[in-house]
């Protein structure tokens, strides 16, 4: 019996705003190495990584002299064209993922689909939660703003709900780690599953 296609993929993007080098592999453990200039989306990509068993490796630069925006968001198109990639025909796939995660006092929920259908769901942030600066530079807007990213690039139906919390950081790592675990079981391979998980034939 042949063992499965590597689900990898490898990209690379490069405007007037930034420059992106990243590779993924979906069947991966978790290692990491993220160095976007960004330190806190470093922080949220390495939590995504391990928490989604995807080996992750990013390299970026860009104009964060300006905003650190260009770069984040040109990151998070990457990952999302990566994912979608190494998905390949989607064969196999369990395709439906939720999780929900606590950090200390914030508490989130995110369920995914890989559905072929980009859309995106995100609510209960705090009120002005979007003008927070965390880390010093990274703007709680970003979070949401990655996750549309995210979800564009890559086809995936994406609810992502904060149910609670007070500090700024806790609120975007639930979030992150929600997704991570949600993506995890989504992307498994099912021995049960035959073929594409859709009665249309096609994700």
């Amino acid at each position: 019996m042949s063992s499965p296609a590597p689900r990898t993929a490898s990209l690379r993007r490069a405007t007037s705003e930034s420059t992106v080098e990243l590779e993924l592999d979906l069947d991966g453990t978790g290692q990491s190495h993220i160095d976007t200039t960004v330190p806190f989306f470093d922080h949220l990509l390495t939590a995504f990584a391990k928490h989604s068993l995807t080996d992750l490796t990013v390299r970026a630069s860009g104009d964060t002299e300006i905003d650190a925006h260009h770069t984040v968001e040109d990151v998070a198109i990457v990952l999302g064209q990566a994912i979608r990639e190494a998905l390949g025909d989607k064969a196999g796939i369990s395709r439906y993922g939720d999780a929900l995660v606590p950090l200390d006092e914030a508490l989130a929920q995110a369920v995914v689909d890989i559905s072929g259908r980009p859309y995106l769901v995100h609510t209960g942030e705090p009120a002005g939660y979007e003008h927070h600066l965390i880390g010093g530079h990274f703007t709680g807007s970003l979070v949401r703003h990655t996750f549309e990213a995210i979800a564009y690039n890559a086809a995936l139906t994406m609810h992502i709900t904060v149910l609670g919390g007070r500090d700024p950081h806790h609120i975007a790592e639930a979030e992150y780690k929600a997704f991570a675990r949600a993506f995890r079981q989504a992307k498994a391979l099912d021995p049960h599953v035959r073929g594409i998980p859709s009665t249309k034939g096609a994700l």
